[in-house]
């Protein structure tokens, strides 16, 4: 029954079900193991230097990156989590080079792929900064068989769900299956998941953008130019002061846009050659992106939909724009205007140390 007149997780999937006769409900199976592992993830970063959780574990995932604690132990709580229930043929984790196959003597294989970051923005967990899981779920191209790794490489648009767990002074859950976007939160006495903000909506229009300025001197053109716009405030082109937030957690600048809008930059830049962004095609910008879309706004590489990439590896970087439509509509439009061949390091651009003669 509803909790003080709100429904839970379980009621809400299973209504969602209820629009599809056909469902057999193992996707309903698969969120309810994902919401157990964030529950567990939960009480782990609750319990903080209480639960002698803090700090490295001196080893590095395969991106090259520092591990916490918490990240190792997030991860094998993601992989006990939903291994078991035979809804998932794979799975794909930031803390693991190849995908994960559930154990083929124990447990079944199931229809659907579920791709995550067990807790991202790790590197604020000691410092007691609001950090989260995200996770996306794809259909199996070939259900109960083993996945492999080209199964995953599928566009956002693929998706049939996704959602993001932030563990800050609630613990809540924000979810998506393709009917709009709707936040739950723990009530930590029942252990259940309560509907406290259904149908979230992002407004069009925003004063409020997040990037990392310290990677100003390595920003394309068009990324420059917004920003300046927004400084300039209201003697500026724009004509409003904008206010500039940056937290360092995509978990928790995601929560901050669809509670009250704004948008979010991490774009491309040229502080390392070669590559075409700083965060995670499948399993961070792609869920992202699906919450967002659903709940009214935009999500782009800065050039384009994001969702319509078309993956070409599993831990593929890229650039991402998000929230306020008419934020991020603005930034594609500044990049279209832009010259192609303006993409150039500070030191080598036409003022730059090694500047060649004309």
């Amino acid at each position: 029954m509803p909790i003080a007149g709100k429904a839970t997780l379980t009621q809400y999937i299973i209504e969602e079900r209820r629009r599809h006769p056909g469902a057999t409900g193992a996707l309903n199976a698969l969120i309810t193991d994902v919401s157990l592992a964030c529950k567990a993830i939960s009480r782990k970063v609750a319990l903080g230097a209480l639960g002698d959780v803090l700090g490295s574990a001196s080893t590095q995932n395969v991106q090259g990156e520092e591990q916490k604690t918490l990240d190792v132990l997030s991860n094998d709580m993601f992989l006990r989590a939903n291994e078991w229930g035979g809804h998932v043929a794979g799975m794909v984790s930031e803390e693991m080079e190849e995908p994960y196959l559930p154990p083929q003597q124990q447990y079944p294989r199931g229809k659907y792929l579920l791709l995550f970051d067990p807790l991202d923005g790790s590197s604020n967990i000691d410092v007691n900064v609001a950090v989260g899981s995200i996770f996306s779920i794809l259909r199996a191209p070939t259900p109960e068989a083993d996945a492999k790794p080209e199964d995953f490489l599928q566009p956002g648009t693929e998706q049939v769900g996704a959602g993001y767990a932030i563990y800050g002074p609630s613990t809540m859950l924000v979810l998506t299956l393709g009917n709009g976007t709707h936040a739950f939160t723990l009530d930590p006495q029942l252990g259940e998941w309560v509907l406290s903000h259904p149908n979230l909506s992002i407004p069009r229009q925003t004063s409020e953008f997040a990037i990392n300025a310290s990677n100003s001197r390595f920003w394309e053109p068009a990324v420059k130019r917004y920003v300046d716009e927004c400084l300039a405030g209201k003697e500026g082109p724009r004509g409003i002061d904008f206010n500039m937030r940056w937290i360092a957690s995509l978990v928790a600048e995601t929560h901050r846009i669809l509670m009250r809008g704004g948008v979010f930059m991490y774009p491309r830049d040229s502080k390392e050659a070669g590559r075409d962004g700083r965060l995670r095609l499948l399993y961070e910008a792609n869920p992202i992106s699906f919450l967002i879309e659903q709940a009214g706004g935009m999500a782009s590489t800065g050039r384009r939909r994001l969702m319509a990439v078309e993956p070409e590896s599993i831990h593929q970087r890229i650039g991402f724009v998000f929230g306020s439509s008419d934020e991020v509509a603005r930034v594609e439009a500044y990049h279209s205007e832009e010259p192609q061949d303006t993409y150039q390091a500070p030191l080598f651009g036409k003022r730059g140390l090694f500047a060649t003669a004309a």
